[in-house]
Formats: structure tokens, C-alpha cells, sequence
């Protein structure tokens, strides 16, 4: 009887397929080729079963035990079962480590039906397999990636955060162009992503009382003024308002300085001003297991953070490393979320 309750208490994790020309198929197929996988989740996979059968004839011996159970429906998933909606009945043309309009076509359908049995409660958490930022636009796909996309479809402010066992990054300004940066940075904007790491690192990853640190846009933090003063005067201001809210927030903090001299390992999340500020540090640290967080969603969704991977399709190269990482997450944090709900839910006056 014990058992049978674990079983139905197996978290369903929704995995989109991404681009099938890239490395997706190859790390779903790596991470649950290990049957041990089906001891801490119940897989959905929004894709093809043809197309998951191609690639795994171009991998290794270890992978061909492994076989995909389609399913019409989200709420027909069985346990330890590779459980597979297809998505289409047409002919799937693959084109390894190129961008088609089929690729773009069959990612945009798949994160949609996830979305939608994710919001159902037909699944319980989200994760993405990488897709092709220009292929995947369409006239209802008008976004720069899964973070944007995510934010408008559940109608919420969001935090993309990279995550792994050494730092924990948010980047404020997403897939922004750098000269578009400084015009974005507003009061409420970082007003808004410094609570929402804040109550993200207390909900979502278990810490009572999270420090967290913030980045300088101008070299060296402007030098007192001698190379600019926004830092001091647009971030400054931000981060002693939070700090009169009771939030840890500290900075800002030149990121050449505090990258190179550790002082990182001081807090437990990062505020990245833009993109390449945070990302950079954080694949030198974690390119192999890094994953990438919504922060802010209603729903769990997480990612591995790596792209397509074009130049590697196909080729039994790519690890699955940081897919297993975007698993293991999602469900984790999903139990951190359903803890601390059950904590905070009648708090003392």
C-alpha cells in the first residue's frame, strides 16, 4: 500500500521537445535512458515518437532499451513510462543542426500544449527543451524567448535565474540588446526583480533569510562619479529602499571584482544587470549542469541552460547533464513551494 501512495504522489514533469534539429531529443533520451529517473518523476514529453525513435538510433547501445508510450492525453500518463503526446500526424522532416520553419512550428505547438495541460493541472511542472529564438516567431509567437513567452502566457512579472550548486543569478533585463539596457533599468523595475528574488529564494529554494547582491552597470560603479553615476543614482536609491523593507540587498557591486575575488560566495542570489553581465560567469562555473529558472511564475518551469546545440546534433555529443539538473529542480523546488505554502499559510498576528 505504501508504495502504491508514492506512486500517485509522482510528480508529472511536462518536457517540451524544443528544435528537433538540435541537441533536445539527445538529452531527454540520455536523461531517462537511466530507468532510476522514474523513481523521481512521472515524464511527459510534447513531441513525436518518430522523431524521438530517429535520434535515438543515431545514440548509443545504452539508450535502445528505451521505448515511448504515446498517449492522447496528459491525464492517460502511467508511471515509469516514457509517456509521449504526439503533437502532429504529418511527415516530419529532420534536418540535423539546421533552422526549418517545421522545427519552429512543432516548438511553438509544444509549448503551447504543455502550457495549457500545465495550467490544466493535467502536469505539474515545466521543462523546456531548448528551441531556436528566430525560427519559433510566428504571428502569435512574438517573443525572445521561453521567459518572455512564459510571462505573457500566465499574465505575470517574472525573474530569469540561473541556478546551479555554486551561484544563483537573476538576470533583470533578459534577452535585451546591451544599448536598450540603461533606458530599462527603472526605480520599479528594480524594485520589482529585487523582491521577486527575495521572496523567490525563500519560497522556491528553502532560505529563511536570503542575502543578495546586486551589480554595478558602469565599470568600477562609476568611480565615485569619475565614469558615470547612474549606479549611484538610479541603483543605489533601490536597493537602501529594500533594505527599509527589511530585504538583505546589497551593492552595487562592480561584477569584475566580485566575480574575481569570490565575494559571490557570500550571498545566496546574484541580480545580474543584463544578459551576458550574469551568463558569463555562470557557464564558466556551470556549462555542463547549469539551469535555467522562471522565477516569478505561477507554475514551476525550468531549462536546461544550453541552446540547440546545431553543431552537435546528432553526433551522441551532447551531455544531459544539465537536463537531468532542470529536472531534478523543478521537482524540487515544486516541494520547496508546497512546504512553504503549508508553512506560511495561517501565520501569528
Amino acid at each position: 500500500m505504501e508504495n502504491k501512495n508514492n506512486e500517485e504522489k509522482k510528480i508529472r514533469v511536462a518536457i517540451t521537445h524544443g528544435d528537433i534539429n538540435g541537441v533536445g531529443y539527445e538529452t531527454i533520451i540520455k536523461t531517462f535512458a537511466d530507468s532510476r529517473m522514474f523513481d523521481v518523476c512521472t515524464p511527459v514529453l510534447y513531441g513525436s515518437t518518430k522523431v524521438a525513435s530517429y535520434h535515438k538510433k543515431l545514440l548509443g547501445s545504452v539508450q535502445q532499451e528505451m521505448t515511448f508510450f504515446p498517449i492522447k492525453d496528459a491525464s492517460e500518463a502511467q508511471d515509469r513510462k516514457y509517456n509521449t503526446i504526439n503533437l502532429t500526424q504529418e511527415e516530419i522532416k529532420i534536418d540535423l543542426g539546421k533552422s526549418t520553419e517545421m522545427a519552429g512550428k512543432l516548438s511553438r505547438e509544444s509549448l503551447n500544449r504543455a502550457c495549457e495541460d500545465l495550467k490544466a493541472g493535467k502536469v505539474d511542472v515545466l521543462v523546456t527543451a531548448p528551441i531556436n529564438k528566430r525560427n519559433i516567431q510566428a504571428p502569435d509567437f512574438d517573443f525572445p524567448g521561453h521567459t518572455e513567452y512564459l510571462s505573457h502566457k500566465f499574465g505575470c512579472s517574472s525573474l530569469m535565474m540561473m541556478v546551479c550548486d555554486r551561484i544563483r543569478i537573476g538576470i533583470m533585463t533578459n534577452h535585451l540588446a546591451l544599448k536598450d539596457v540603461p533606458g530599462a533599468l527603472t526605480h520599479n523595475l528594480l524594485y520589482d526583480k529585487i523582491m521577486l528574488m527575495n521572496e523567490s529564494l525563500k519560497r522556491d529554494f528553502g532560505i529563511t533569510i536570503p542575502k543578495i547582491a546586486v551589480l554595478a552597470l558602469d565599470p568600477h560603479a562609476g568611480d565615485n562619479g569619475v565614469i558615470g553615476d547612474f549606479d549611484m543614482k538610479v541603483i543605489k536609491p533601490v536597493i537602501d529602499e529594500v533594505q527599509g523593507k527589511g530585504v538583505l540587498a546589497y551593492g552595487p557591486f562592480p561584477s569584475d571584482g566580485f566575480f574575481g575575488s569570490s565575494e559571490f560566495n557570500k550571498f545566496d542570489g546574484v541580480l545580474a544587470l543584463y544578459h551576458d553581465q550574469g551568463l558569463i560567469p555562470f557557464k564558466l562555473m556551470s556549462f555542463t549542469e547549469g539551469v535555467n529558472f522562471t522565477a516569478g511564475l505561477p507554475y514551476v518551469r525550468t531549462s536546461p541552460a544550453h541552446g540547440t546545440g546545431y553543431d552537435i546534433a546528432g553526433k551522441d555529443k551532447a551531455s544531459e547533464q544539465s537536463m537531468r539538473s532542470a529536472v531534478y529542480l523543478a521537482c524540487n523546488i515544486l516541494r520547496n513551494r508546497k512546504e512553504y505554502d503549508e508553512l506560511t499559510a495561517n501565520p501569528l498576528k
